[in-house]
């Protein structure tokens, strides 16, 4: 098979997620297999569980102390060459999640909560695996999406079996309407005929 034929098969948006759900079950089935532990150089650096919220802390646990753009928060990258003024922006909310955190001491766990900032640094300048992962998922579900879109509202004149349901459609709608005109007919002409007698 030539290289391109290849290609045109990948490039059909029928065959990716089907390629990247398998490549998915292939990792899984080697992570599975492969005996694996976590390193403890790789974990993020946080405080024991419960503890920033038992201090009260709005965005807990999220929290890595700093002032955004004035003092640096504790973030503990793997790559520290990523970005000259990491932690500068740790903890940074928009100003309505600023409201809802001085309201709520459960802010950093509800569902509505987003420490921008924050999740954006630990995510982006520290270790990059998982932020490959969800880049993956979203085109994943922007492929499905766009597939979705093109079969089964712009490409539908064109597919046989649509126009044959259609066209049935269509013929059943028209012997109703045609049944219906006889009815009424028959009814019209019933009503005339005791008029003239």
């Amino acid at each position: 098979m030539r290289i391109g034929a290849l290609w045109n098969k990948l490039a059909e948006p029928k065959n990716i997620p089907r390629l990247f759900a398998f490549s998915l079950g292939i990792i899984l089935i080697i992570g599975l297999i492969v005996p694996m532990a976590l390193n403890p150089d790789q974990l993020y650096v946080r405080p024991a569980p419960q503890e920033q919220i038992d201090e009260g802390l709005a965005i807990a646990p999220y929290d890595r102390g700093g002032v955004p753009l004035t003092e640096a928060g504790e973030i503990n990258p793997q790559y520290p060459d990523n970005a000259a003024s990491l932690g500068m922006i740790t903890g940074y909310m928009s100003p309505l999640a600023q409201w809802i955190s001085s309201i709520s001491p459960y802010f950093g766990t509800s569902i509505y909560s987003s420490p921008g900032g924050l999740i954006d640094e630990i995510l982006y300048y520290t270790r990059g695996f998982d932020t490959i992962l969800e880049s993956s998922i979203l085109m994943m579900s922007f492929i499905i999406a766009s597939w979705l879109s093109i079969n089964y509202t712009m490409n539908r004149k064109n597919d046989e079996s649509e126009i044959k349901k259609d066209v049935k459609k269509a013929i059943n709608d028209s012997t109703k309407v045609a049944s219906h005109v006889k009815a009424n007919d028959e009814k019209a002409r019933s009503k005339q005929l005791r008029r003239d007698n």
